[in-house]
């Protein structure tokens, strides 16, 4: 299934949860942040949120800086 991820197009090979794209894409465990058709998902409903062709997804990750 393709998804855009960042507004680029990626293939999601594994499941159909924001939470089997976060481990195919090896995201860190804490930090980050995802927004699906530009409404944020808390982590708690990750598992439980099904991603359909074509979605739209933000993924911010926390970066340290000053």
């Amino acid at each position: 299934m393709k998804l855009l991820v960042n507004n680029k197009e990626t293939e999601l090979t594994q499941g159909q949860t924001i939470a089997a794209l976060v481990q195919q894409l090896e995201l860190p465990a804490q930090g980050v942040a995802i927004a699906l058709h530009n409404r944020m998902i808390p982590r708690t409903e990750w598992e439980h949120t099904i991603l359909k062709e074509g979605d739209s997804l933000v993924i911010i990750k926390a970066a340290c800086g000053g």
